[in-house]
């Protein structure tokens, strides 16, 4: 049987996961060459990107609804990692030491406040 906390952290987590992605898709969008201003924002990739936000926002307000507001920060920070994980594997981006030593400070962080 699932603990019902555990549900709440699972969205906030799906939530992350949905604005980790969103960036991946605005990114890819902001990379091509467009004809016009217009379709440089109406294209599929923007228009991805942010029906994924929307998603993100809806899964952050489900999650919060039964978590105190001090765990959300705390979950929104495995972002960056996600980010960094997703940018290698979409786009070839190198994991050089400074970024590991700046997740390595999230982590940190995220021990410090639960201890």
């Amino acid at each position: 049987m699932v603990n019902e906390k555990t549900v709440y952290y699972l969205f906030l987590l799906a939530g992350v996961a949905a604005a980790s992605f969103s960036q991946v898709l605005l990114k890819k969008g902001s990379m091509g060459e467009y004809s016009s201003f217009l379709r440089e924002y109406l294209n599929p990739w923007v228009i991805g990107g942010y029906l994924l936000l929307l998603v993100c926002t809806v899964l952050n307000l489900c999650g919060l609804r039964g978590l105190s507001y001090l765990s959300g920060p705390v979950i929104e920070s495995f972002g960056y990692i996600f980010v960094l994980l997703l940018g290698r594997f979409f786009f070839g981006e190198r994991i050089t030491g400074r970024k590991l030593a700046g997740v390595g400070c999230i982590l940190a962080g995220l021990l410090v406040y639960y201890l």
